[in-house]
Parts: structure tokens; C-alpha cells; sequence
């Protein structure tokens, strides 16, 4: 059975994080989907370091793996985790990754997990869509609650003025005397 029937794009899009405003793939999923282990993978990254500008790989920070160890479950030292701070990888650098491999599953996943990342690209682009409908239809909705409620406000006035009509102004008195 292929690889790609045993994991669907849906469990693949799972793996992918958010991390300093790009969409990433830690390098042991990457490793583990591509059939190698991570320290084989980090191996070759590091053997053919000049195809990985930091646009297509980087090491988290210490604050970053601590964040997302608490959010993900990630094990401690003490408990079989790991030792050294992950790298992770962008689109571009998982299917650099592919290439130093050099393995035909690593190959054959590869165009599975750009897959993946399209498919994630597009559903967030339709929420981008959608948040901008929505930003837009709110300011429709402004500018027609201030007319309406402009016209309220005149309407409230008028009642207020016919249920308690404002003073007259009381007559000049006419002033005695000589005018000039």
C-alpha cells in the first residue's frame, strides 16, 4: 500500500505550525514521513547546509520549544525527549530535504507533503477572503446605523418637542421713555 493511503493530507496538515508567520514542519514529521530517522535527516541538512538559507529551515528558540512543548505535549530530557532544540522547515525546505535524502520514498512523500501545504495555504487564503467580506460588511453596516441612527435622533427630538414643546419666548415689554 502506497505511503500517501496510510496518511491523508488532512493528518499530514496536522503536523504543520504556524512559527514566526510561516507554516512549518518539525524535522522529526518530516523525518518519520519521509522514512528516515531524525538524526539522519539533521545529517544530511547539515552536510548540504548552503541549500538551506533560513527562509526554508531554522532552529526554534529556547522561549519557542518551551511554548510549544507546553501546547503540543512534547516530552522532557528526563523522559526520553529530546536533547537539542528542533530545527524545523518551510515548504521549500521540506522539499530540499526530499532531495538530500535522496531516497525514493523521500521523493515520492515529498510531492505528498507539498500537497499538503498547498491545501493548507488555500483554506487559510479562503479565511483571509472571508475576514476581509466580513471587515467590509461591518463597515457597510456602520455607515448605515449612523444614518439610521441620525434619523432616529431627529425623530426623538421632534416627539420630545411635541410632548413637551419648548417655552414661547415671552413678548418685549415696550420700553418708556424717549427713543431715539
Amino acid at each position: 500500500m502506497p505511503p500517501q493511503d496510510r496518511l491523508s493530507i488532512y493528518q499530514l496538515g496536522q503536523l504543520i505550525y504556524e512559527i514566526r508567520g510561516q507554516r512549518v514542519m518539525f524535522d522529526s514529521d518530516l523525518a518519520s514521513i519521509y522514512g528516515v530517522e531524525t538524526k539522519a535527516l539533521n545529517r544530511a541538512v547539515k552536510r548540504n547546509r548552503y541549500r538551506f538559507p533560513k527562509d526554508f529551515m531554522f532552529q526554534l528558540s529556547e522561549d519557542e520549544w518551551k511554548n510549544l512543548k507546553c501546547q503540543i505535549g512534547t516530552s522532557s530530557l528526563g523522559h526520553g525527549g529530546r536533547r537539542s532544540r528542533p530545527y524545523v522547515f518551510t515548504e521549500h525546505g521540506a522539499i530540499m530535504a526530499a532531495n538530500v535524502l535522496n531516497s525514493a520514498r523521500a521523493v515520492q512523500m515529498s510531492v505528498f507533503v507539498v500537497r499538503a501545504f498547498l491545501k493548507m495555504r488555500a483554506l487559510l487564503g479562503d479565511k483571509r477572503d472571508l475576514a476581509q467580506k466580513l471587515a467590509s460588511l461591518e463597515k457597510e453596516l456602520k455607515k448605515r446605523l449612523d444614518v439610521h441612527e441620525a434619523v432616529i435622533v431627529t425623530i426623538l427630538q421632534r416627539v420630545m418637542d411635541i410632548i413637551d414643546p419648548p417655552a414661547l419666548p415671552t413678548p418685549k415689554k415696550p420700553r418708556i421713555g424717549f427713543q431715539s
